[in-house]
Parts: structure tokens; sequence; C-alpha cells
């Protein structure tokens, strides 16, 4: 028997004007800050091992050390870079506590004046090429954030409560992403990285009003950490099956998942929307009350 066609572009089909496009499987994605630029910096400090190993005992002694300094100087830069990307990509964001970059900066200087003084002991030659380098350090790489951002008229308290959700929120996506790579589906990869995506929506929304925590608070800690034990267990099962019914019902439960964080998102950025009208008109009253006439915004083209 002949069946009528019907769906999302049939004439009489359900619309999904006011639905949101999905997200592509890579949207929201970044380039690492610390990439080849501060993994480069590691080779100096093997350079200097293998050449102070025949310079007695105090040369050697010597290279250790500032191949140590220098190590340390870059492992710093790599967190600080990363760090300063966390606090660029929010709106509201307190300063790193330590500065890593600038600590960076001055570990390599005193790396490389111990490397210069190891072959040309005396003062002048080690702290003008120390000078040098933390000087070059400083221009490529920056200063760490020195204040806070975005957080005039927020209650401190409440700011910080929030981070610690967000950071307790964090380190489960961080297990979530762990996990996915031991089921070896690059699909399924991108497919979490995509719901991650989704719910540092909702982080930053929190972290931009925390009254929001209170409704937010059991997708960040009960929803996330079942998302998590969900994921680990999938992992398991998966990388040692191949079992097509556990991929197929772990994308159901993230497809679930990015909806109701998504939902959540919108209702409390249309929450948030409907507080701004009642201040707008409450101001628009207390003019009116002072015989101050105002009048709507014209639309008219």
């Amino acid at each position: 028997m002949a069946k009528r066609f019907g769906g999302k572009y049939s004439p009489d089909g359900a619309s999904d004007v006011d639905a949101p496009d999905p997200r592509g499987a890579y949207e929201g994605a970044q380039v690492d800050p610390a990439g080849a630029r501060t993994n480069i910096l590691f080779i100096p400090a093997i350079v200097l091992v293998f050449m102070s190993l025949n310079d007695g005992a105090v040369g050697m002694a010597l290279g250790l050390v500032a191949a140590g300094t220098l190590t340390l100087a870059a492992w710093l830069l790599r967190e600080g870079l990363r760090a300063q990307a966390a606090y660029d990509a929010r709106k509201v964001a307190r300063r790193p506590a330590f500065p890593r970059k600038m600590v960076a900066s001055a570990l390599t200087g005193i790396g490389v004046a111990l490397a210069a003084y190891k072959t040309e002991p005396g003062l002048v030659a080690p702290l003008l090429y120390g000078g040098a380098a933390t000087a070059l350090h400083m221009m490529s790489f920056g200063l760490d954030p020195l204040k806070d951002k975005g957080v005039e008229g927020i209650d401190t308290f409440q700011q910080d409560r929030v981070a610690r959700v967000v950071d307790e929120a964090e380190s489960r996506l961080a297990e979530m992403a762990d996990a996915i790579r031991r089921a070896r589906d690059p699909k399924m990869e991108a497919r979490v990285e995509r719901f991650q995506t989704t719910a540092r929506d909702l982080f930053r929304t929190v972290e931009e009003d925390p009254r929001d925590l209170t409704g937010a608070r059991k997708y960040m800690t009960v929803y996330l950490q079942g998302a998590r034990d969900a994921t680990i267990k999938f992992a398991d099962i998966y990388s040692r099956s191949r079992d097509t019914e556990a991929r197929a019902d772990y994308a159901a439960l993230l497809d679930d998942l990015e909806q109701n964080f998504a939902a959540r998102t919108r209702k409390m950025l249309l929450e948030d929307r409907s507080d701004l009208t009642v201040e707008i008109d409450v101001l628009r009253d207390r003019l009116r009350r002072e015989g101050v006439h105002t009048s709507p915004p014209d639309t008219a083209q």
C-alpha cells in the first residue's frame, strides 16, 4: 500500500525554524596554546646535558643545574600559556594566582646565565646573556594577566563557589576525554568533544551570573559524574568487544545530555534577559515619577 511521505521538508511537515542548528563535530575546538613553540624550549636543556658530560665535576654540575632550570622554565611557560588561554576564553575570570610566565622568563635568564658561566667564568658575560634571555623570553611570550576580569559588582563569595564547582566539572570533562581515548574511536572522541563544548557554554553562563549556580549545580555535578562513569564503562566494553549496540546507546546518551545542557543554558539566558527587562521597567517607572518622560526607541526605518 502506498504510504504518504512526510517529514521536515514536506508541505505539512513539522517546522524546525525555532530549533537551534546542530553543532558541528569540531565546533569550539581550539589549538593547544602550548604547542611546538613551547615544546622546542625543552631541546636546549637536553643539548646542554650532553655537552656537560665531559666537562669535569664542576662543569657537569653547573650544566645539569642549568639544564634543570631551563626545563622547569619551559614547563612553567607551557602551563602559563594554558592558564592565559583559559583566562582569555572567559568573560569573568580571576588572574592566575601564580605568575607562571614571568617566573619562566626569570628562570630562563638564570639557566642561560649558569650555562654562560660554565664556559666563561665571571660576572659580566653571564649577566649579559641572562638579561638578554629574560628580556627576549618576556617579549616573545608576554606577561601573565595581572588583574581580574569582569568581576565588578559580583559577590566574591559566590564567585568562589562557582569557581570550585566549575573546576570540579572541568576535571570530570577531562576524565571523560581520557576515558574515550581508550575506545580508539575517533568519531566518538569528536562526539565527546562536541558535548564538552555544550557543557562549557553552561559553565561560562554560570560564571557570568553566579546566581544561576543553584539551578545548574545538578548538571555540573550529578549529570557530569554520570556521564563520566558511563564514558568509562563504554570505553572498557567497546575497547574489548567493539559492540555496536553499546556504541549506539552511548551516542544516544550523549545526544540526550547535550540537548538537556543546551536547554538549561537557554533557560538561564532567558531568565537573565527577563531580569534585565524588569530592571529597565523599574528604572523607567522611577524616571516617570521624577518627571522625566521616556519614549520607546523608534523602530521605524
